[in-house]
């Protein structure tokens, strides 16, 4: 767990610390940069920011860096730094600005202090290691990997495949089978966590926002050996199956097969909390199987979760405790055969929100086009009418429609789906579109 990447040695120039932006060599006109700004605005804060900035073309910086051989908080931290400069100058002037300090010089929760805006908090960055993942559970035995206020941003770079990140091209399907059959009761997935969010309580809501999803460059696609009962239909397909496919991550597709492309969707298939006593037998007192999704979310396997969308999630016990893991480039809901396109994360970017003693019993997501209700349960039938009720209660408390109106509504314009079948309770969505409503209406629907 790190609030700042680590310090790297300066690069050894002639004649002053440029980054070898323009080449070692002179310093003519560089005096009119002030150093006292530049030390007071660029702090290791701010250069953390930089380090993620949506402003500048992130492709370009990193191939530049790479012919250089330079890092890019090498290239932050020279003392000059005009050439970053150049290619951020408009954003630079919202940087002095948001990062003016309070009295105790940290940034808080509720301030703009980001340069996305939004009222963003501080930014945390949480590497992979064997202190901050483990194989397969929510375990809230554990001491937080890390502390968090409400409107905090928080970046997972470079995160573990499943398994531990075993998961990688070229292992055979047999080999994940057994990595799967040799840790009975855990899931598949790369769990990090837990994270506790400050002054959370049961009862109230925390609302994430999908800031960044970036999936690594390749993806994989399994069925696991019929033996191993996982699968909608594993008794027919008993030899198990793997399939790894690259990812064109600058058009956004992959090629599963020439002549048949999909175009990818990235989402983190497991982002939940600490679960509801009796929600699951625990394989000891505190510690969850990973698949199972529930009322305090998980493993969904949310398709619509991608880039930009919200995820408001009921608290079930004191400090909430994320925990997050399971990236995907892309699925269809069902996940009929077991996995998504699984992959890892570039980067996975979250922003955390705390609402106070909303009393959820069942999550909600959001997106631009719809607000979805969702519901989980071993019998599909159940779920499906779980998640009818939970579209009914939502209409009737946001919308004022009596709940014979939503009933309805339900049935003429809102779509159920199923999420998923695969992960011991399944799945079912309602996708309730937000574009049935106008006016003053449409203004005054919100999730919390």
């Amino acid at each position: 767990m790190l609030d700042n990447y680590d310090q790297e040695e300066q690069p050894i120039c002639h004649h002053h610390n440029c980054g070898n932006l323009f080449g070692c060599g002179d310093e003519n006109g560089t005096g009119v940069f002030r150093e006292d700004l530049k030390d007071s605005v660029f702090t290791q804060r701010a250069s953390d920011r930089l380090l993620h900035m949506d402003e500048v073309d992130q492709e370009k910086l990193d191939s530049y860096l790479t012919v250089r051989g330079r890092s890019r908080r090498t290239l932050l931290q020279a003392s000059s730094f005009m050439g970053i400069l150049a290619a951020i100058e408009p954003w630079f002037s919202k940087l002095a600005y948001a990062e003016g300090k309070s009295g105790d010089g940290q940034n808080h929760a509720g301030s703009d202090s980001s340069f996305g805006g939004g009222g963003e908090g501080r930014l945390h960055v949480v590497e992979c290691n064997d202190q901050t993942v483990h194989l397969g559970v929510f375990d809230t035995t554990l001491p937080p990997i890390l502390k968090i206020d409400s409107g905090d941003v928080v970046s997972f770079p470079n995160t573990w495949t499943h398994f531990l990140n075993q998961m990688q091209p070229g292992v055979a399907v047999d080999k994940l089978a057994e990595l799967r059959k040799s840790n009975p009761g855990r899931g598949p997935h790369s769990i990090i966590g837990p994270i506790a969010v400050n002054n959370a309580e049961p009862g109230d809501v925390l609302e994430v926002r999908y800031k960044r999803l970036r999936p690594l460059a390749w993806g994989a696609v399994f069925n696991n050996p019929g033996s191993l009962g996982t699968g909608l239909l594993a008794k027919e397909y008993p030899q198990g199956q793997v399939k790894y496919v690259e990812l064109d991550l600058k058009n956004m597709k992959t090629e599963f097969l020439p002549h048949i492309n999909i175009p990818l969707k990235p989402f983190q298939g497991t982002l939940g909390l600490a679960p509801p006593d009796g929600f699951y037998p625990p394989l000891s007192p505190g510690v969850t199987n990973s698949v199972p999704p529930g009322p305090h979310a998980g493993n969904v396997d949310l398709s619509e979760m991608s880039e930009g969308s919200t995820m408001f999630i009921p608290v079930w016990k004191p400090g909430a405790l994320i925990f997050t893991g399971d990236s995907h480039a892309v699925q269809g809901d069902g996940e009929i055969c077991l996995t998504a396109l699984e992959t890892g994360m570039q980067e996975m970017r979250i922003q955390v929100l705390l609402h106070k003693q909303r009393n959820f019993s069942w999550p909600i997501a959001e997106t631009s086009t719809h607000w979805i209700t969702l519901a989980m349960d071993r019998d599909l039938n159940a779920a499906m009418s779980l998640a009818a009720r939970n579209a009914i209660s939502f209409l009737a408390t946001r919308a004022k429609l009596t709940e014979l109106d939503a009933y309805a509504l339900c049935s003429i314009a809102v779509s159920f789906r199923v999420t998923q079948v695969v992960d011991i309770t399944r799945g079912v969505h309602a996708m309730i579109p937000k574009s049935l409503f106008s006016g003053q209406l449409r203004e005054q629907i919100a999730v919390v």
